[in-house]
């Protein structure tokens, strides 16, 4: 039975409800410390800012940059998993029994965008082992920078779980965009969004599009260049974790 937050609290375990209208606090100069943006979650933990500065170095190297990218990802998902729902199950520890948390319904799904959203994907599934994976095949084409789908697979049951999509960069929106479409269609209800690096007009065309999806991310950075590139950013992600160009 699901016992409600308050009852779980009560048995000694300190919860805290993520907020829907937050309070941005992020070091960049391209936003005012204090500024407020509604359905936006800014992870500003000391460790994500620190990691983050050296992923966008242009120096970092290839395999930095994925080891960087995979030990983010597992800081960020424990934030975004912040207020998971618990239920109480009887235990026996070596010296008695008690009445323990433990997370309440079916698995959750982690929901990647193919390519780059692999590297957020280890980090998390390292956190979370048991959860379920979706992959979801969405490109952006550089001259109309439209998404473009090339694969779908992902698990059953999709409106009985909690999806959280994951993308390094909401840059224009549009593959994001498209993704979470795609797992609206197969039922999916229940969605949040995760990425390291956001533009305002990112979020702006994911808002208008999916009002009901919370976005998490390290960083809302200053705008799109005219290729679509976030600033400052720090450069197309799947290129720098897996060498490519």
């Amino acid at each position: 039975m699901l016992r409600p937050v308050e009852d779980v609290a009560k048995s000694g375990i300190a919860l805290a409800g993520i907020q829907e209208n937050v309070k941005i606090e992020t070091p960049q100069k391209t936003r005012k410390e204090g500024s407020t943006m509604d359905g936006v979650t800014v992870i500003a933990h000391p460790l994500v800012q620190h990691k983050l500065t050296i992923m966008r170095r242009k120096e970092t190297s290839t395999s930095s940059f994925r080891r960087l990218l995979r030990e983010i990802s597992t800081l960020l998902c424990y934030e975004v998993t912040r207020d998971l729902e618990l239920t109480m199950e009887t235990i026996e520890t070596p010296l008695t029994e008690m009445q323990s948390p433990i997370l309440e319904g079916k698995k959750l799904v982690f929901a990647s965008i193919l390519r780059a959203g692999n590297g957020l994907l280890e980090g998390m599934l390292e956190l979370v082992p048991a959860a379920r994976v979706a992959h979801v095949g969405v490109y952006r084409d550089h001259e109309t920078l439209q998404a473009v789908e090339y694969y779908f697979k992902a698990p059953d049951a999709l409106s009985e779980r909690l999806i959280i999509v994951v993308d390094p960069m909401l840059a224009t929106g549009n593959s994001s965009i498209a993704a979470i479409e795609k797992l609206k269609e197969r039922g999916a209800k229940n969605i949040r969004f995760l990425c390291l690096l956001a533009a305002p007009e990112g979020i702006k065309n994911f808002h208008a599009a999916h009002p009901d999806v919370p976005i998490f991310t390290a960083s809302i950075d200053s705008h799109l260049n005219e290729k679509g590139y976030i600033m400052p950013g720090l450069g197309d992600a799947g290129d720098r974790m897996y060498g490519t160009k």
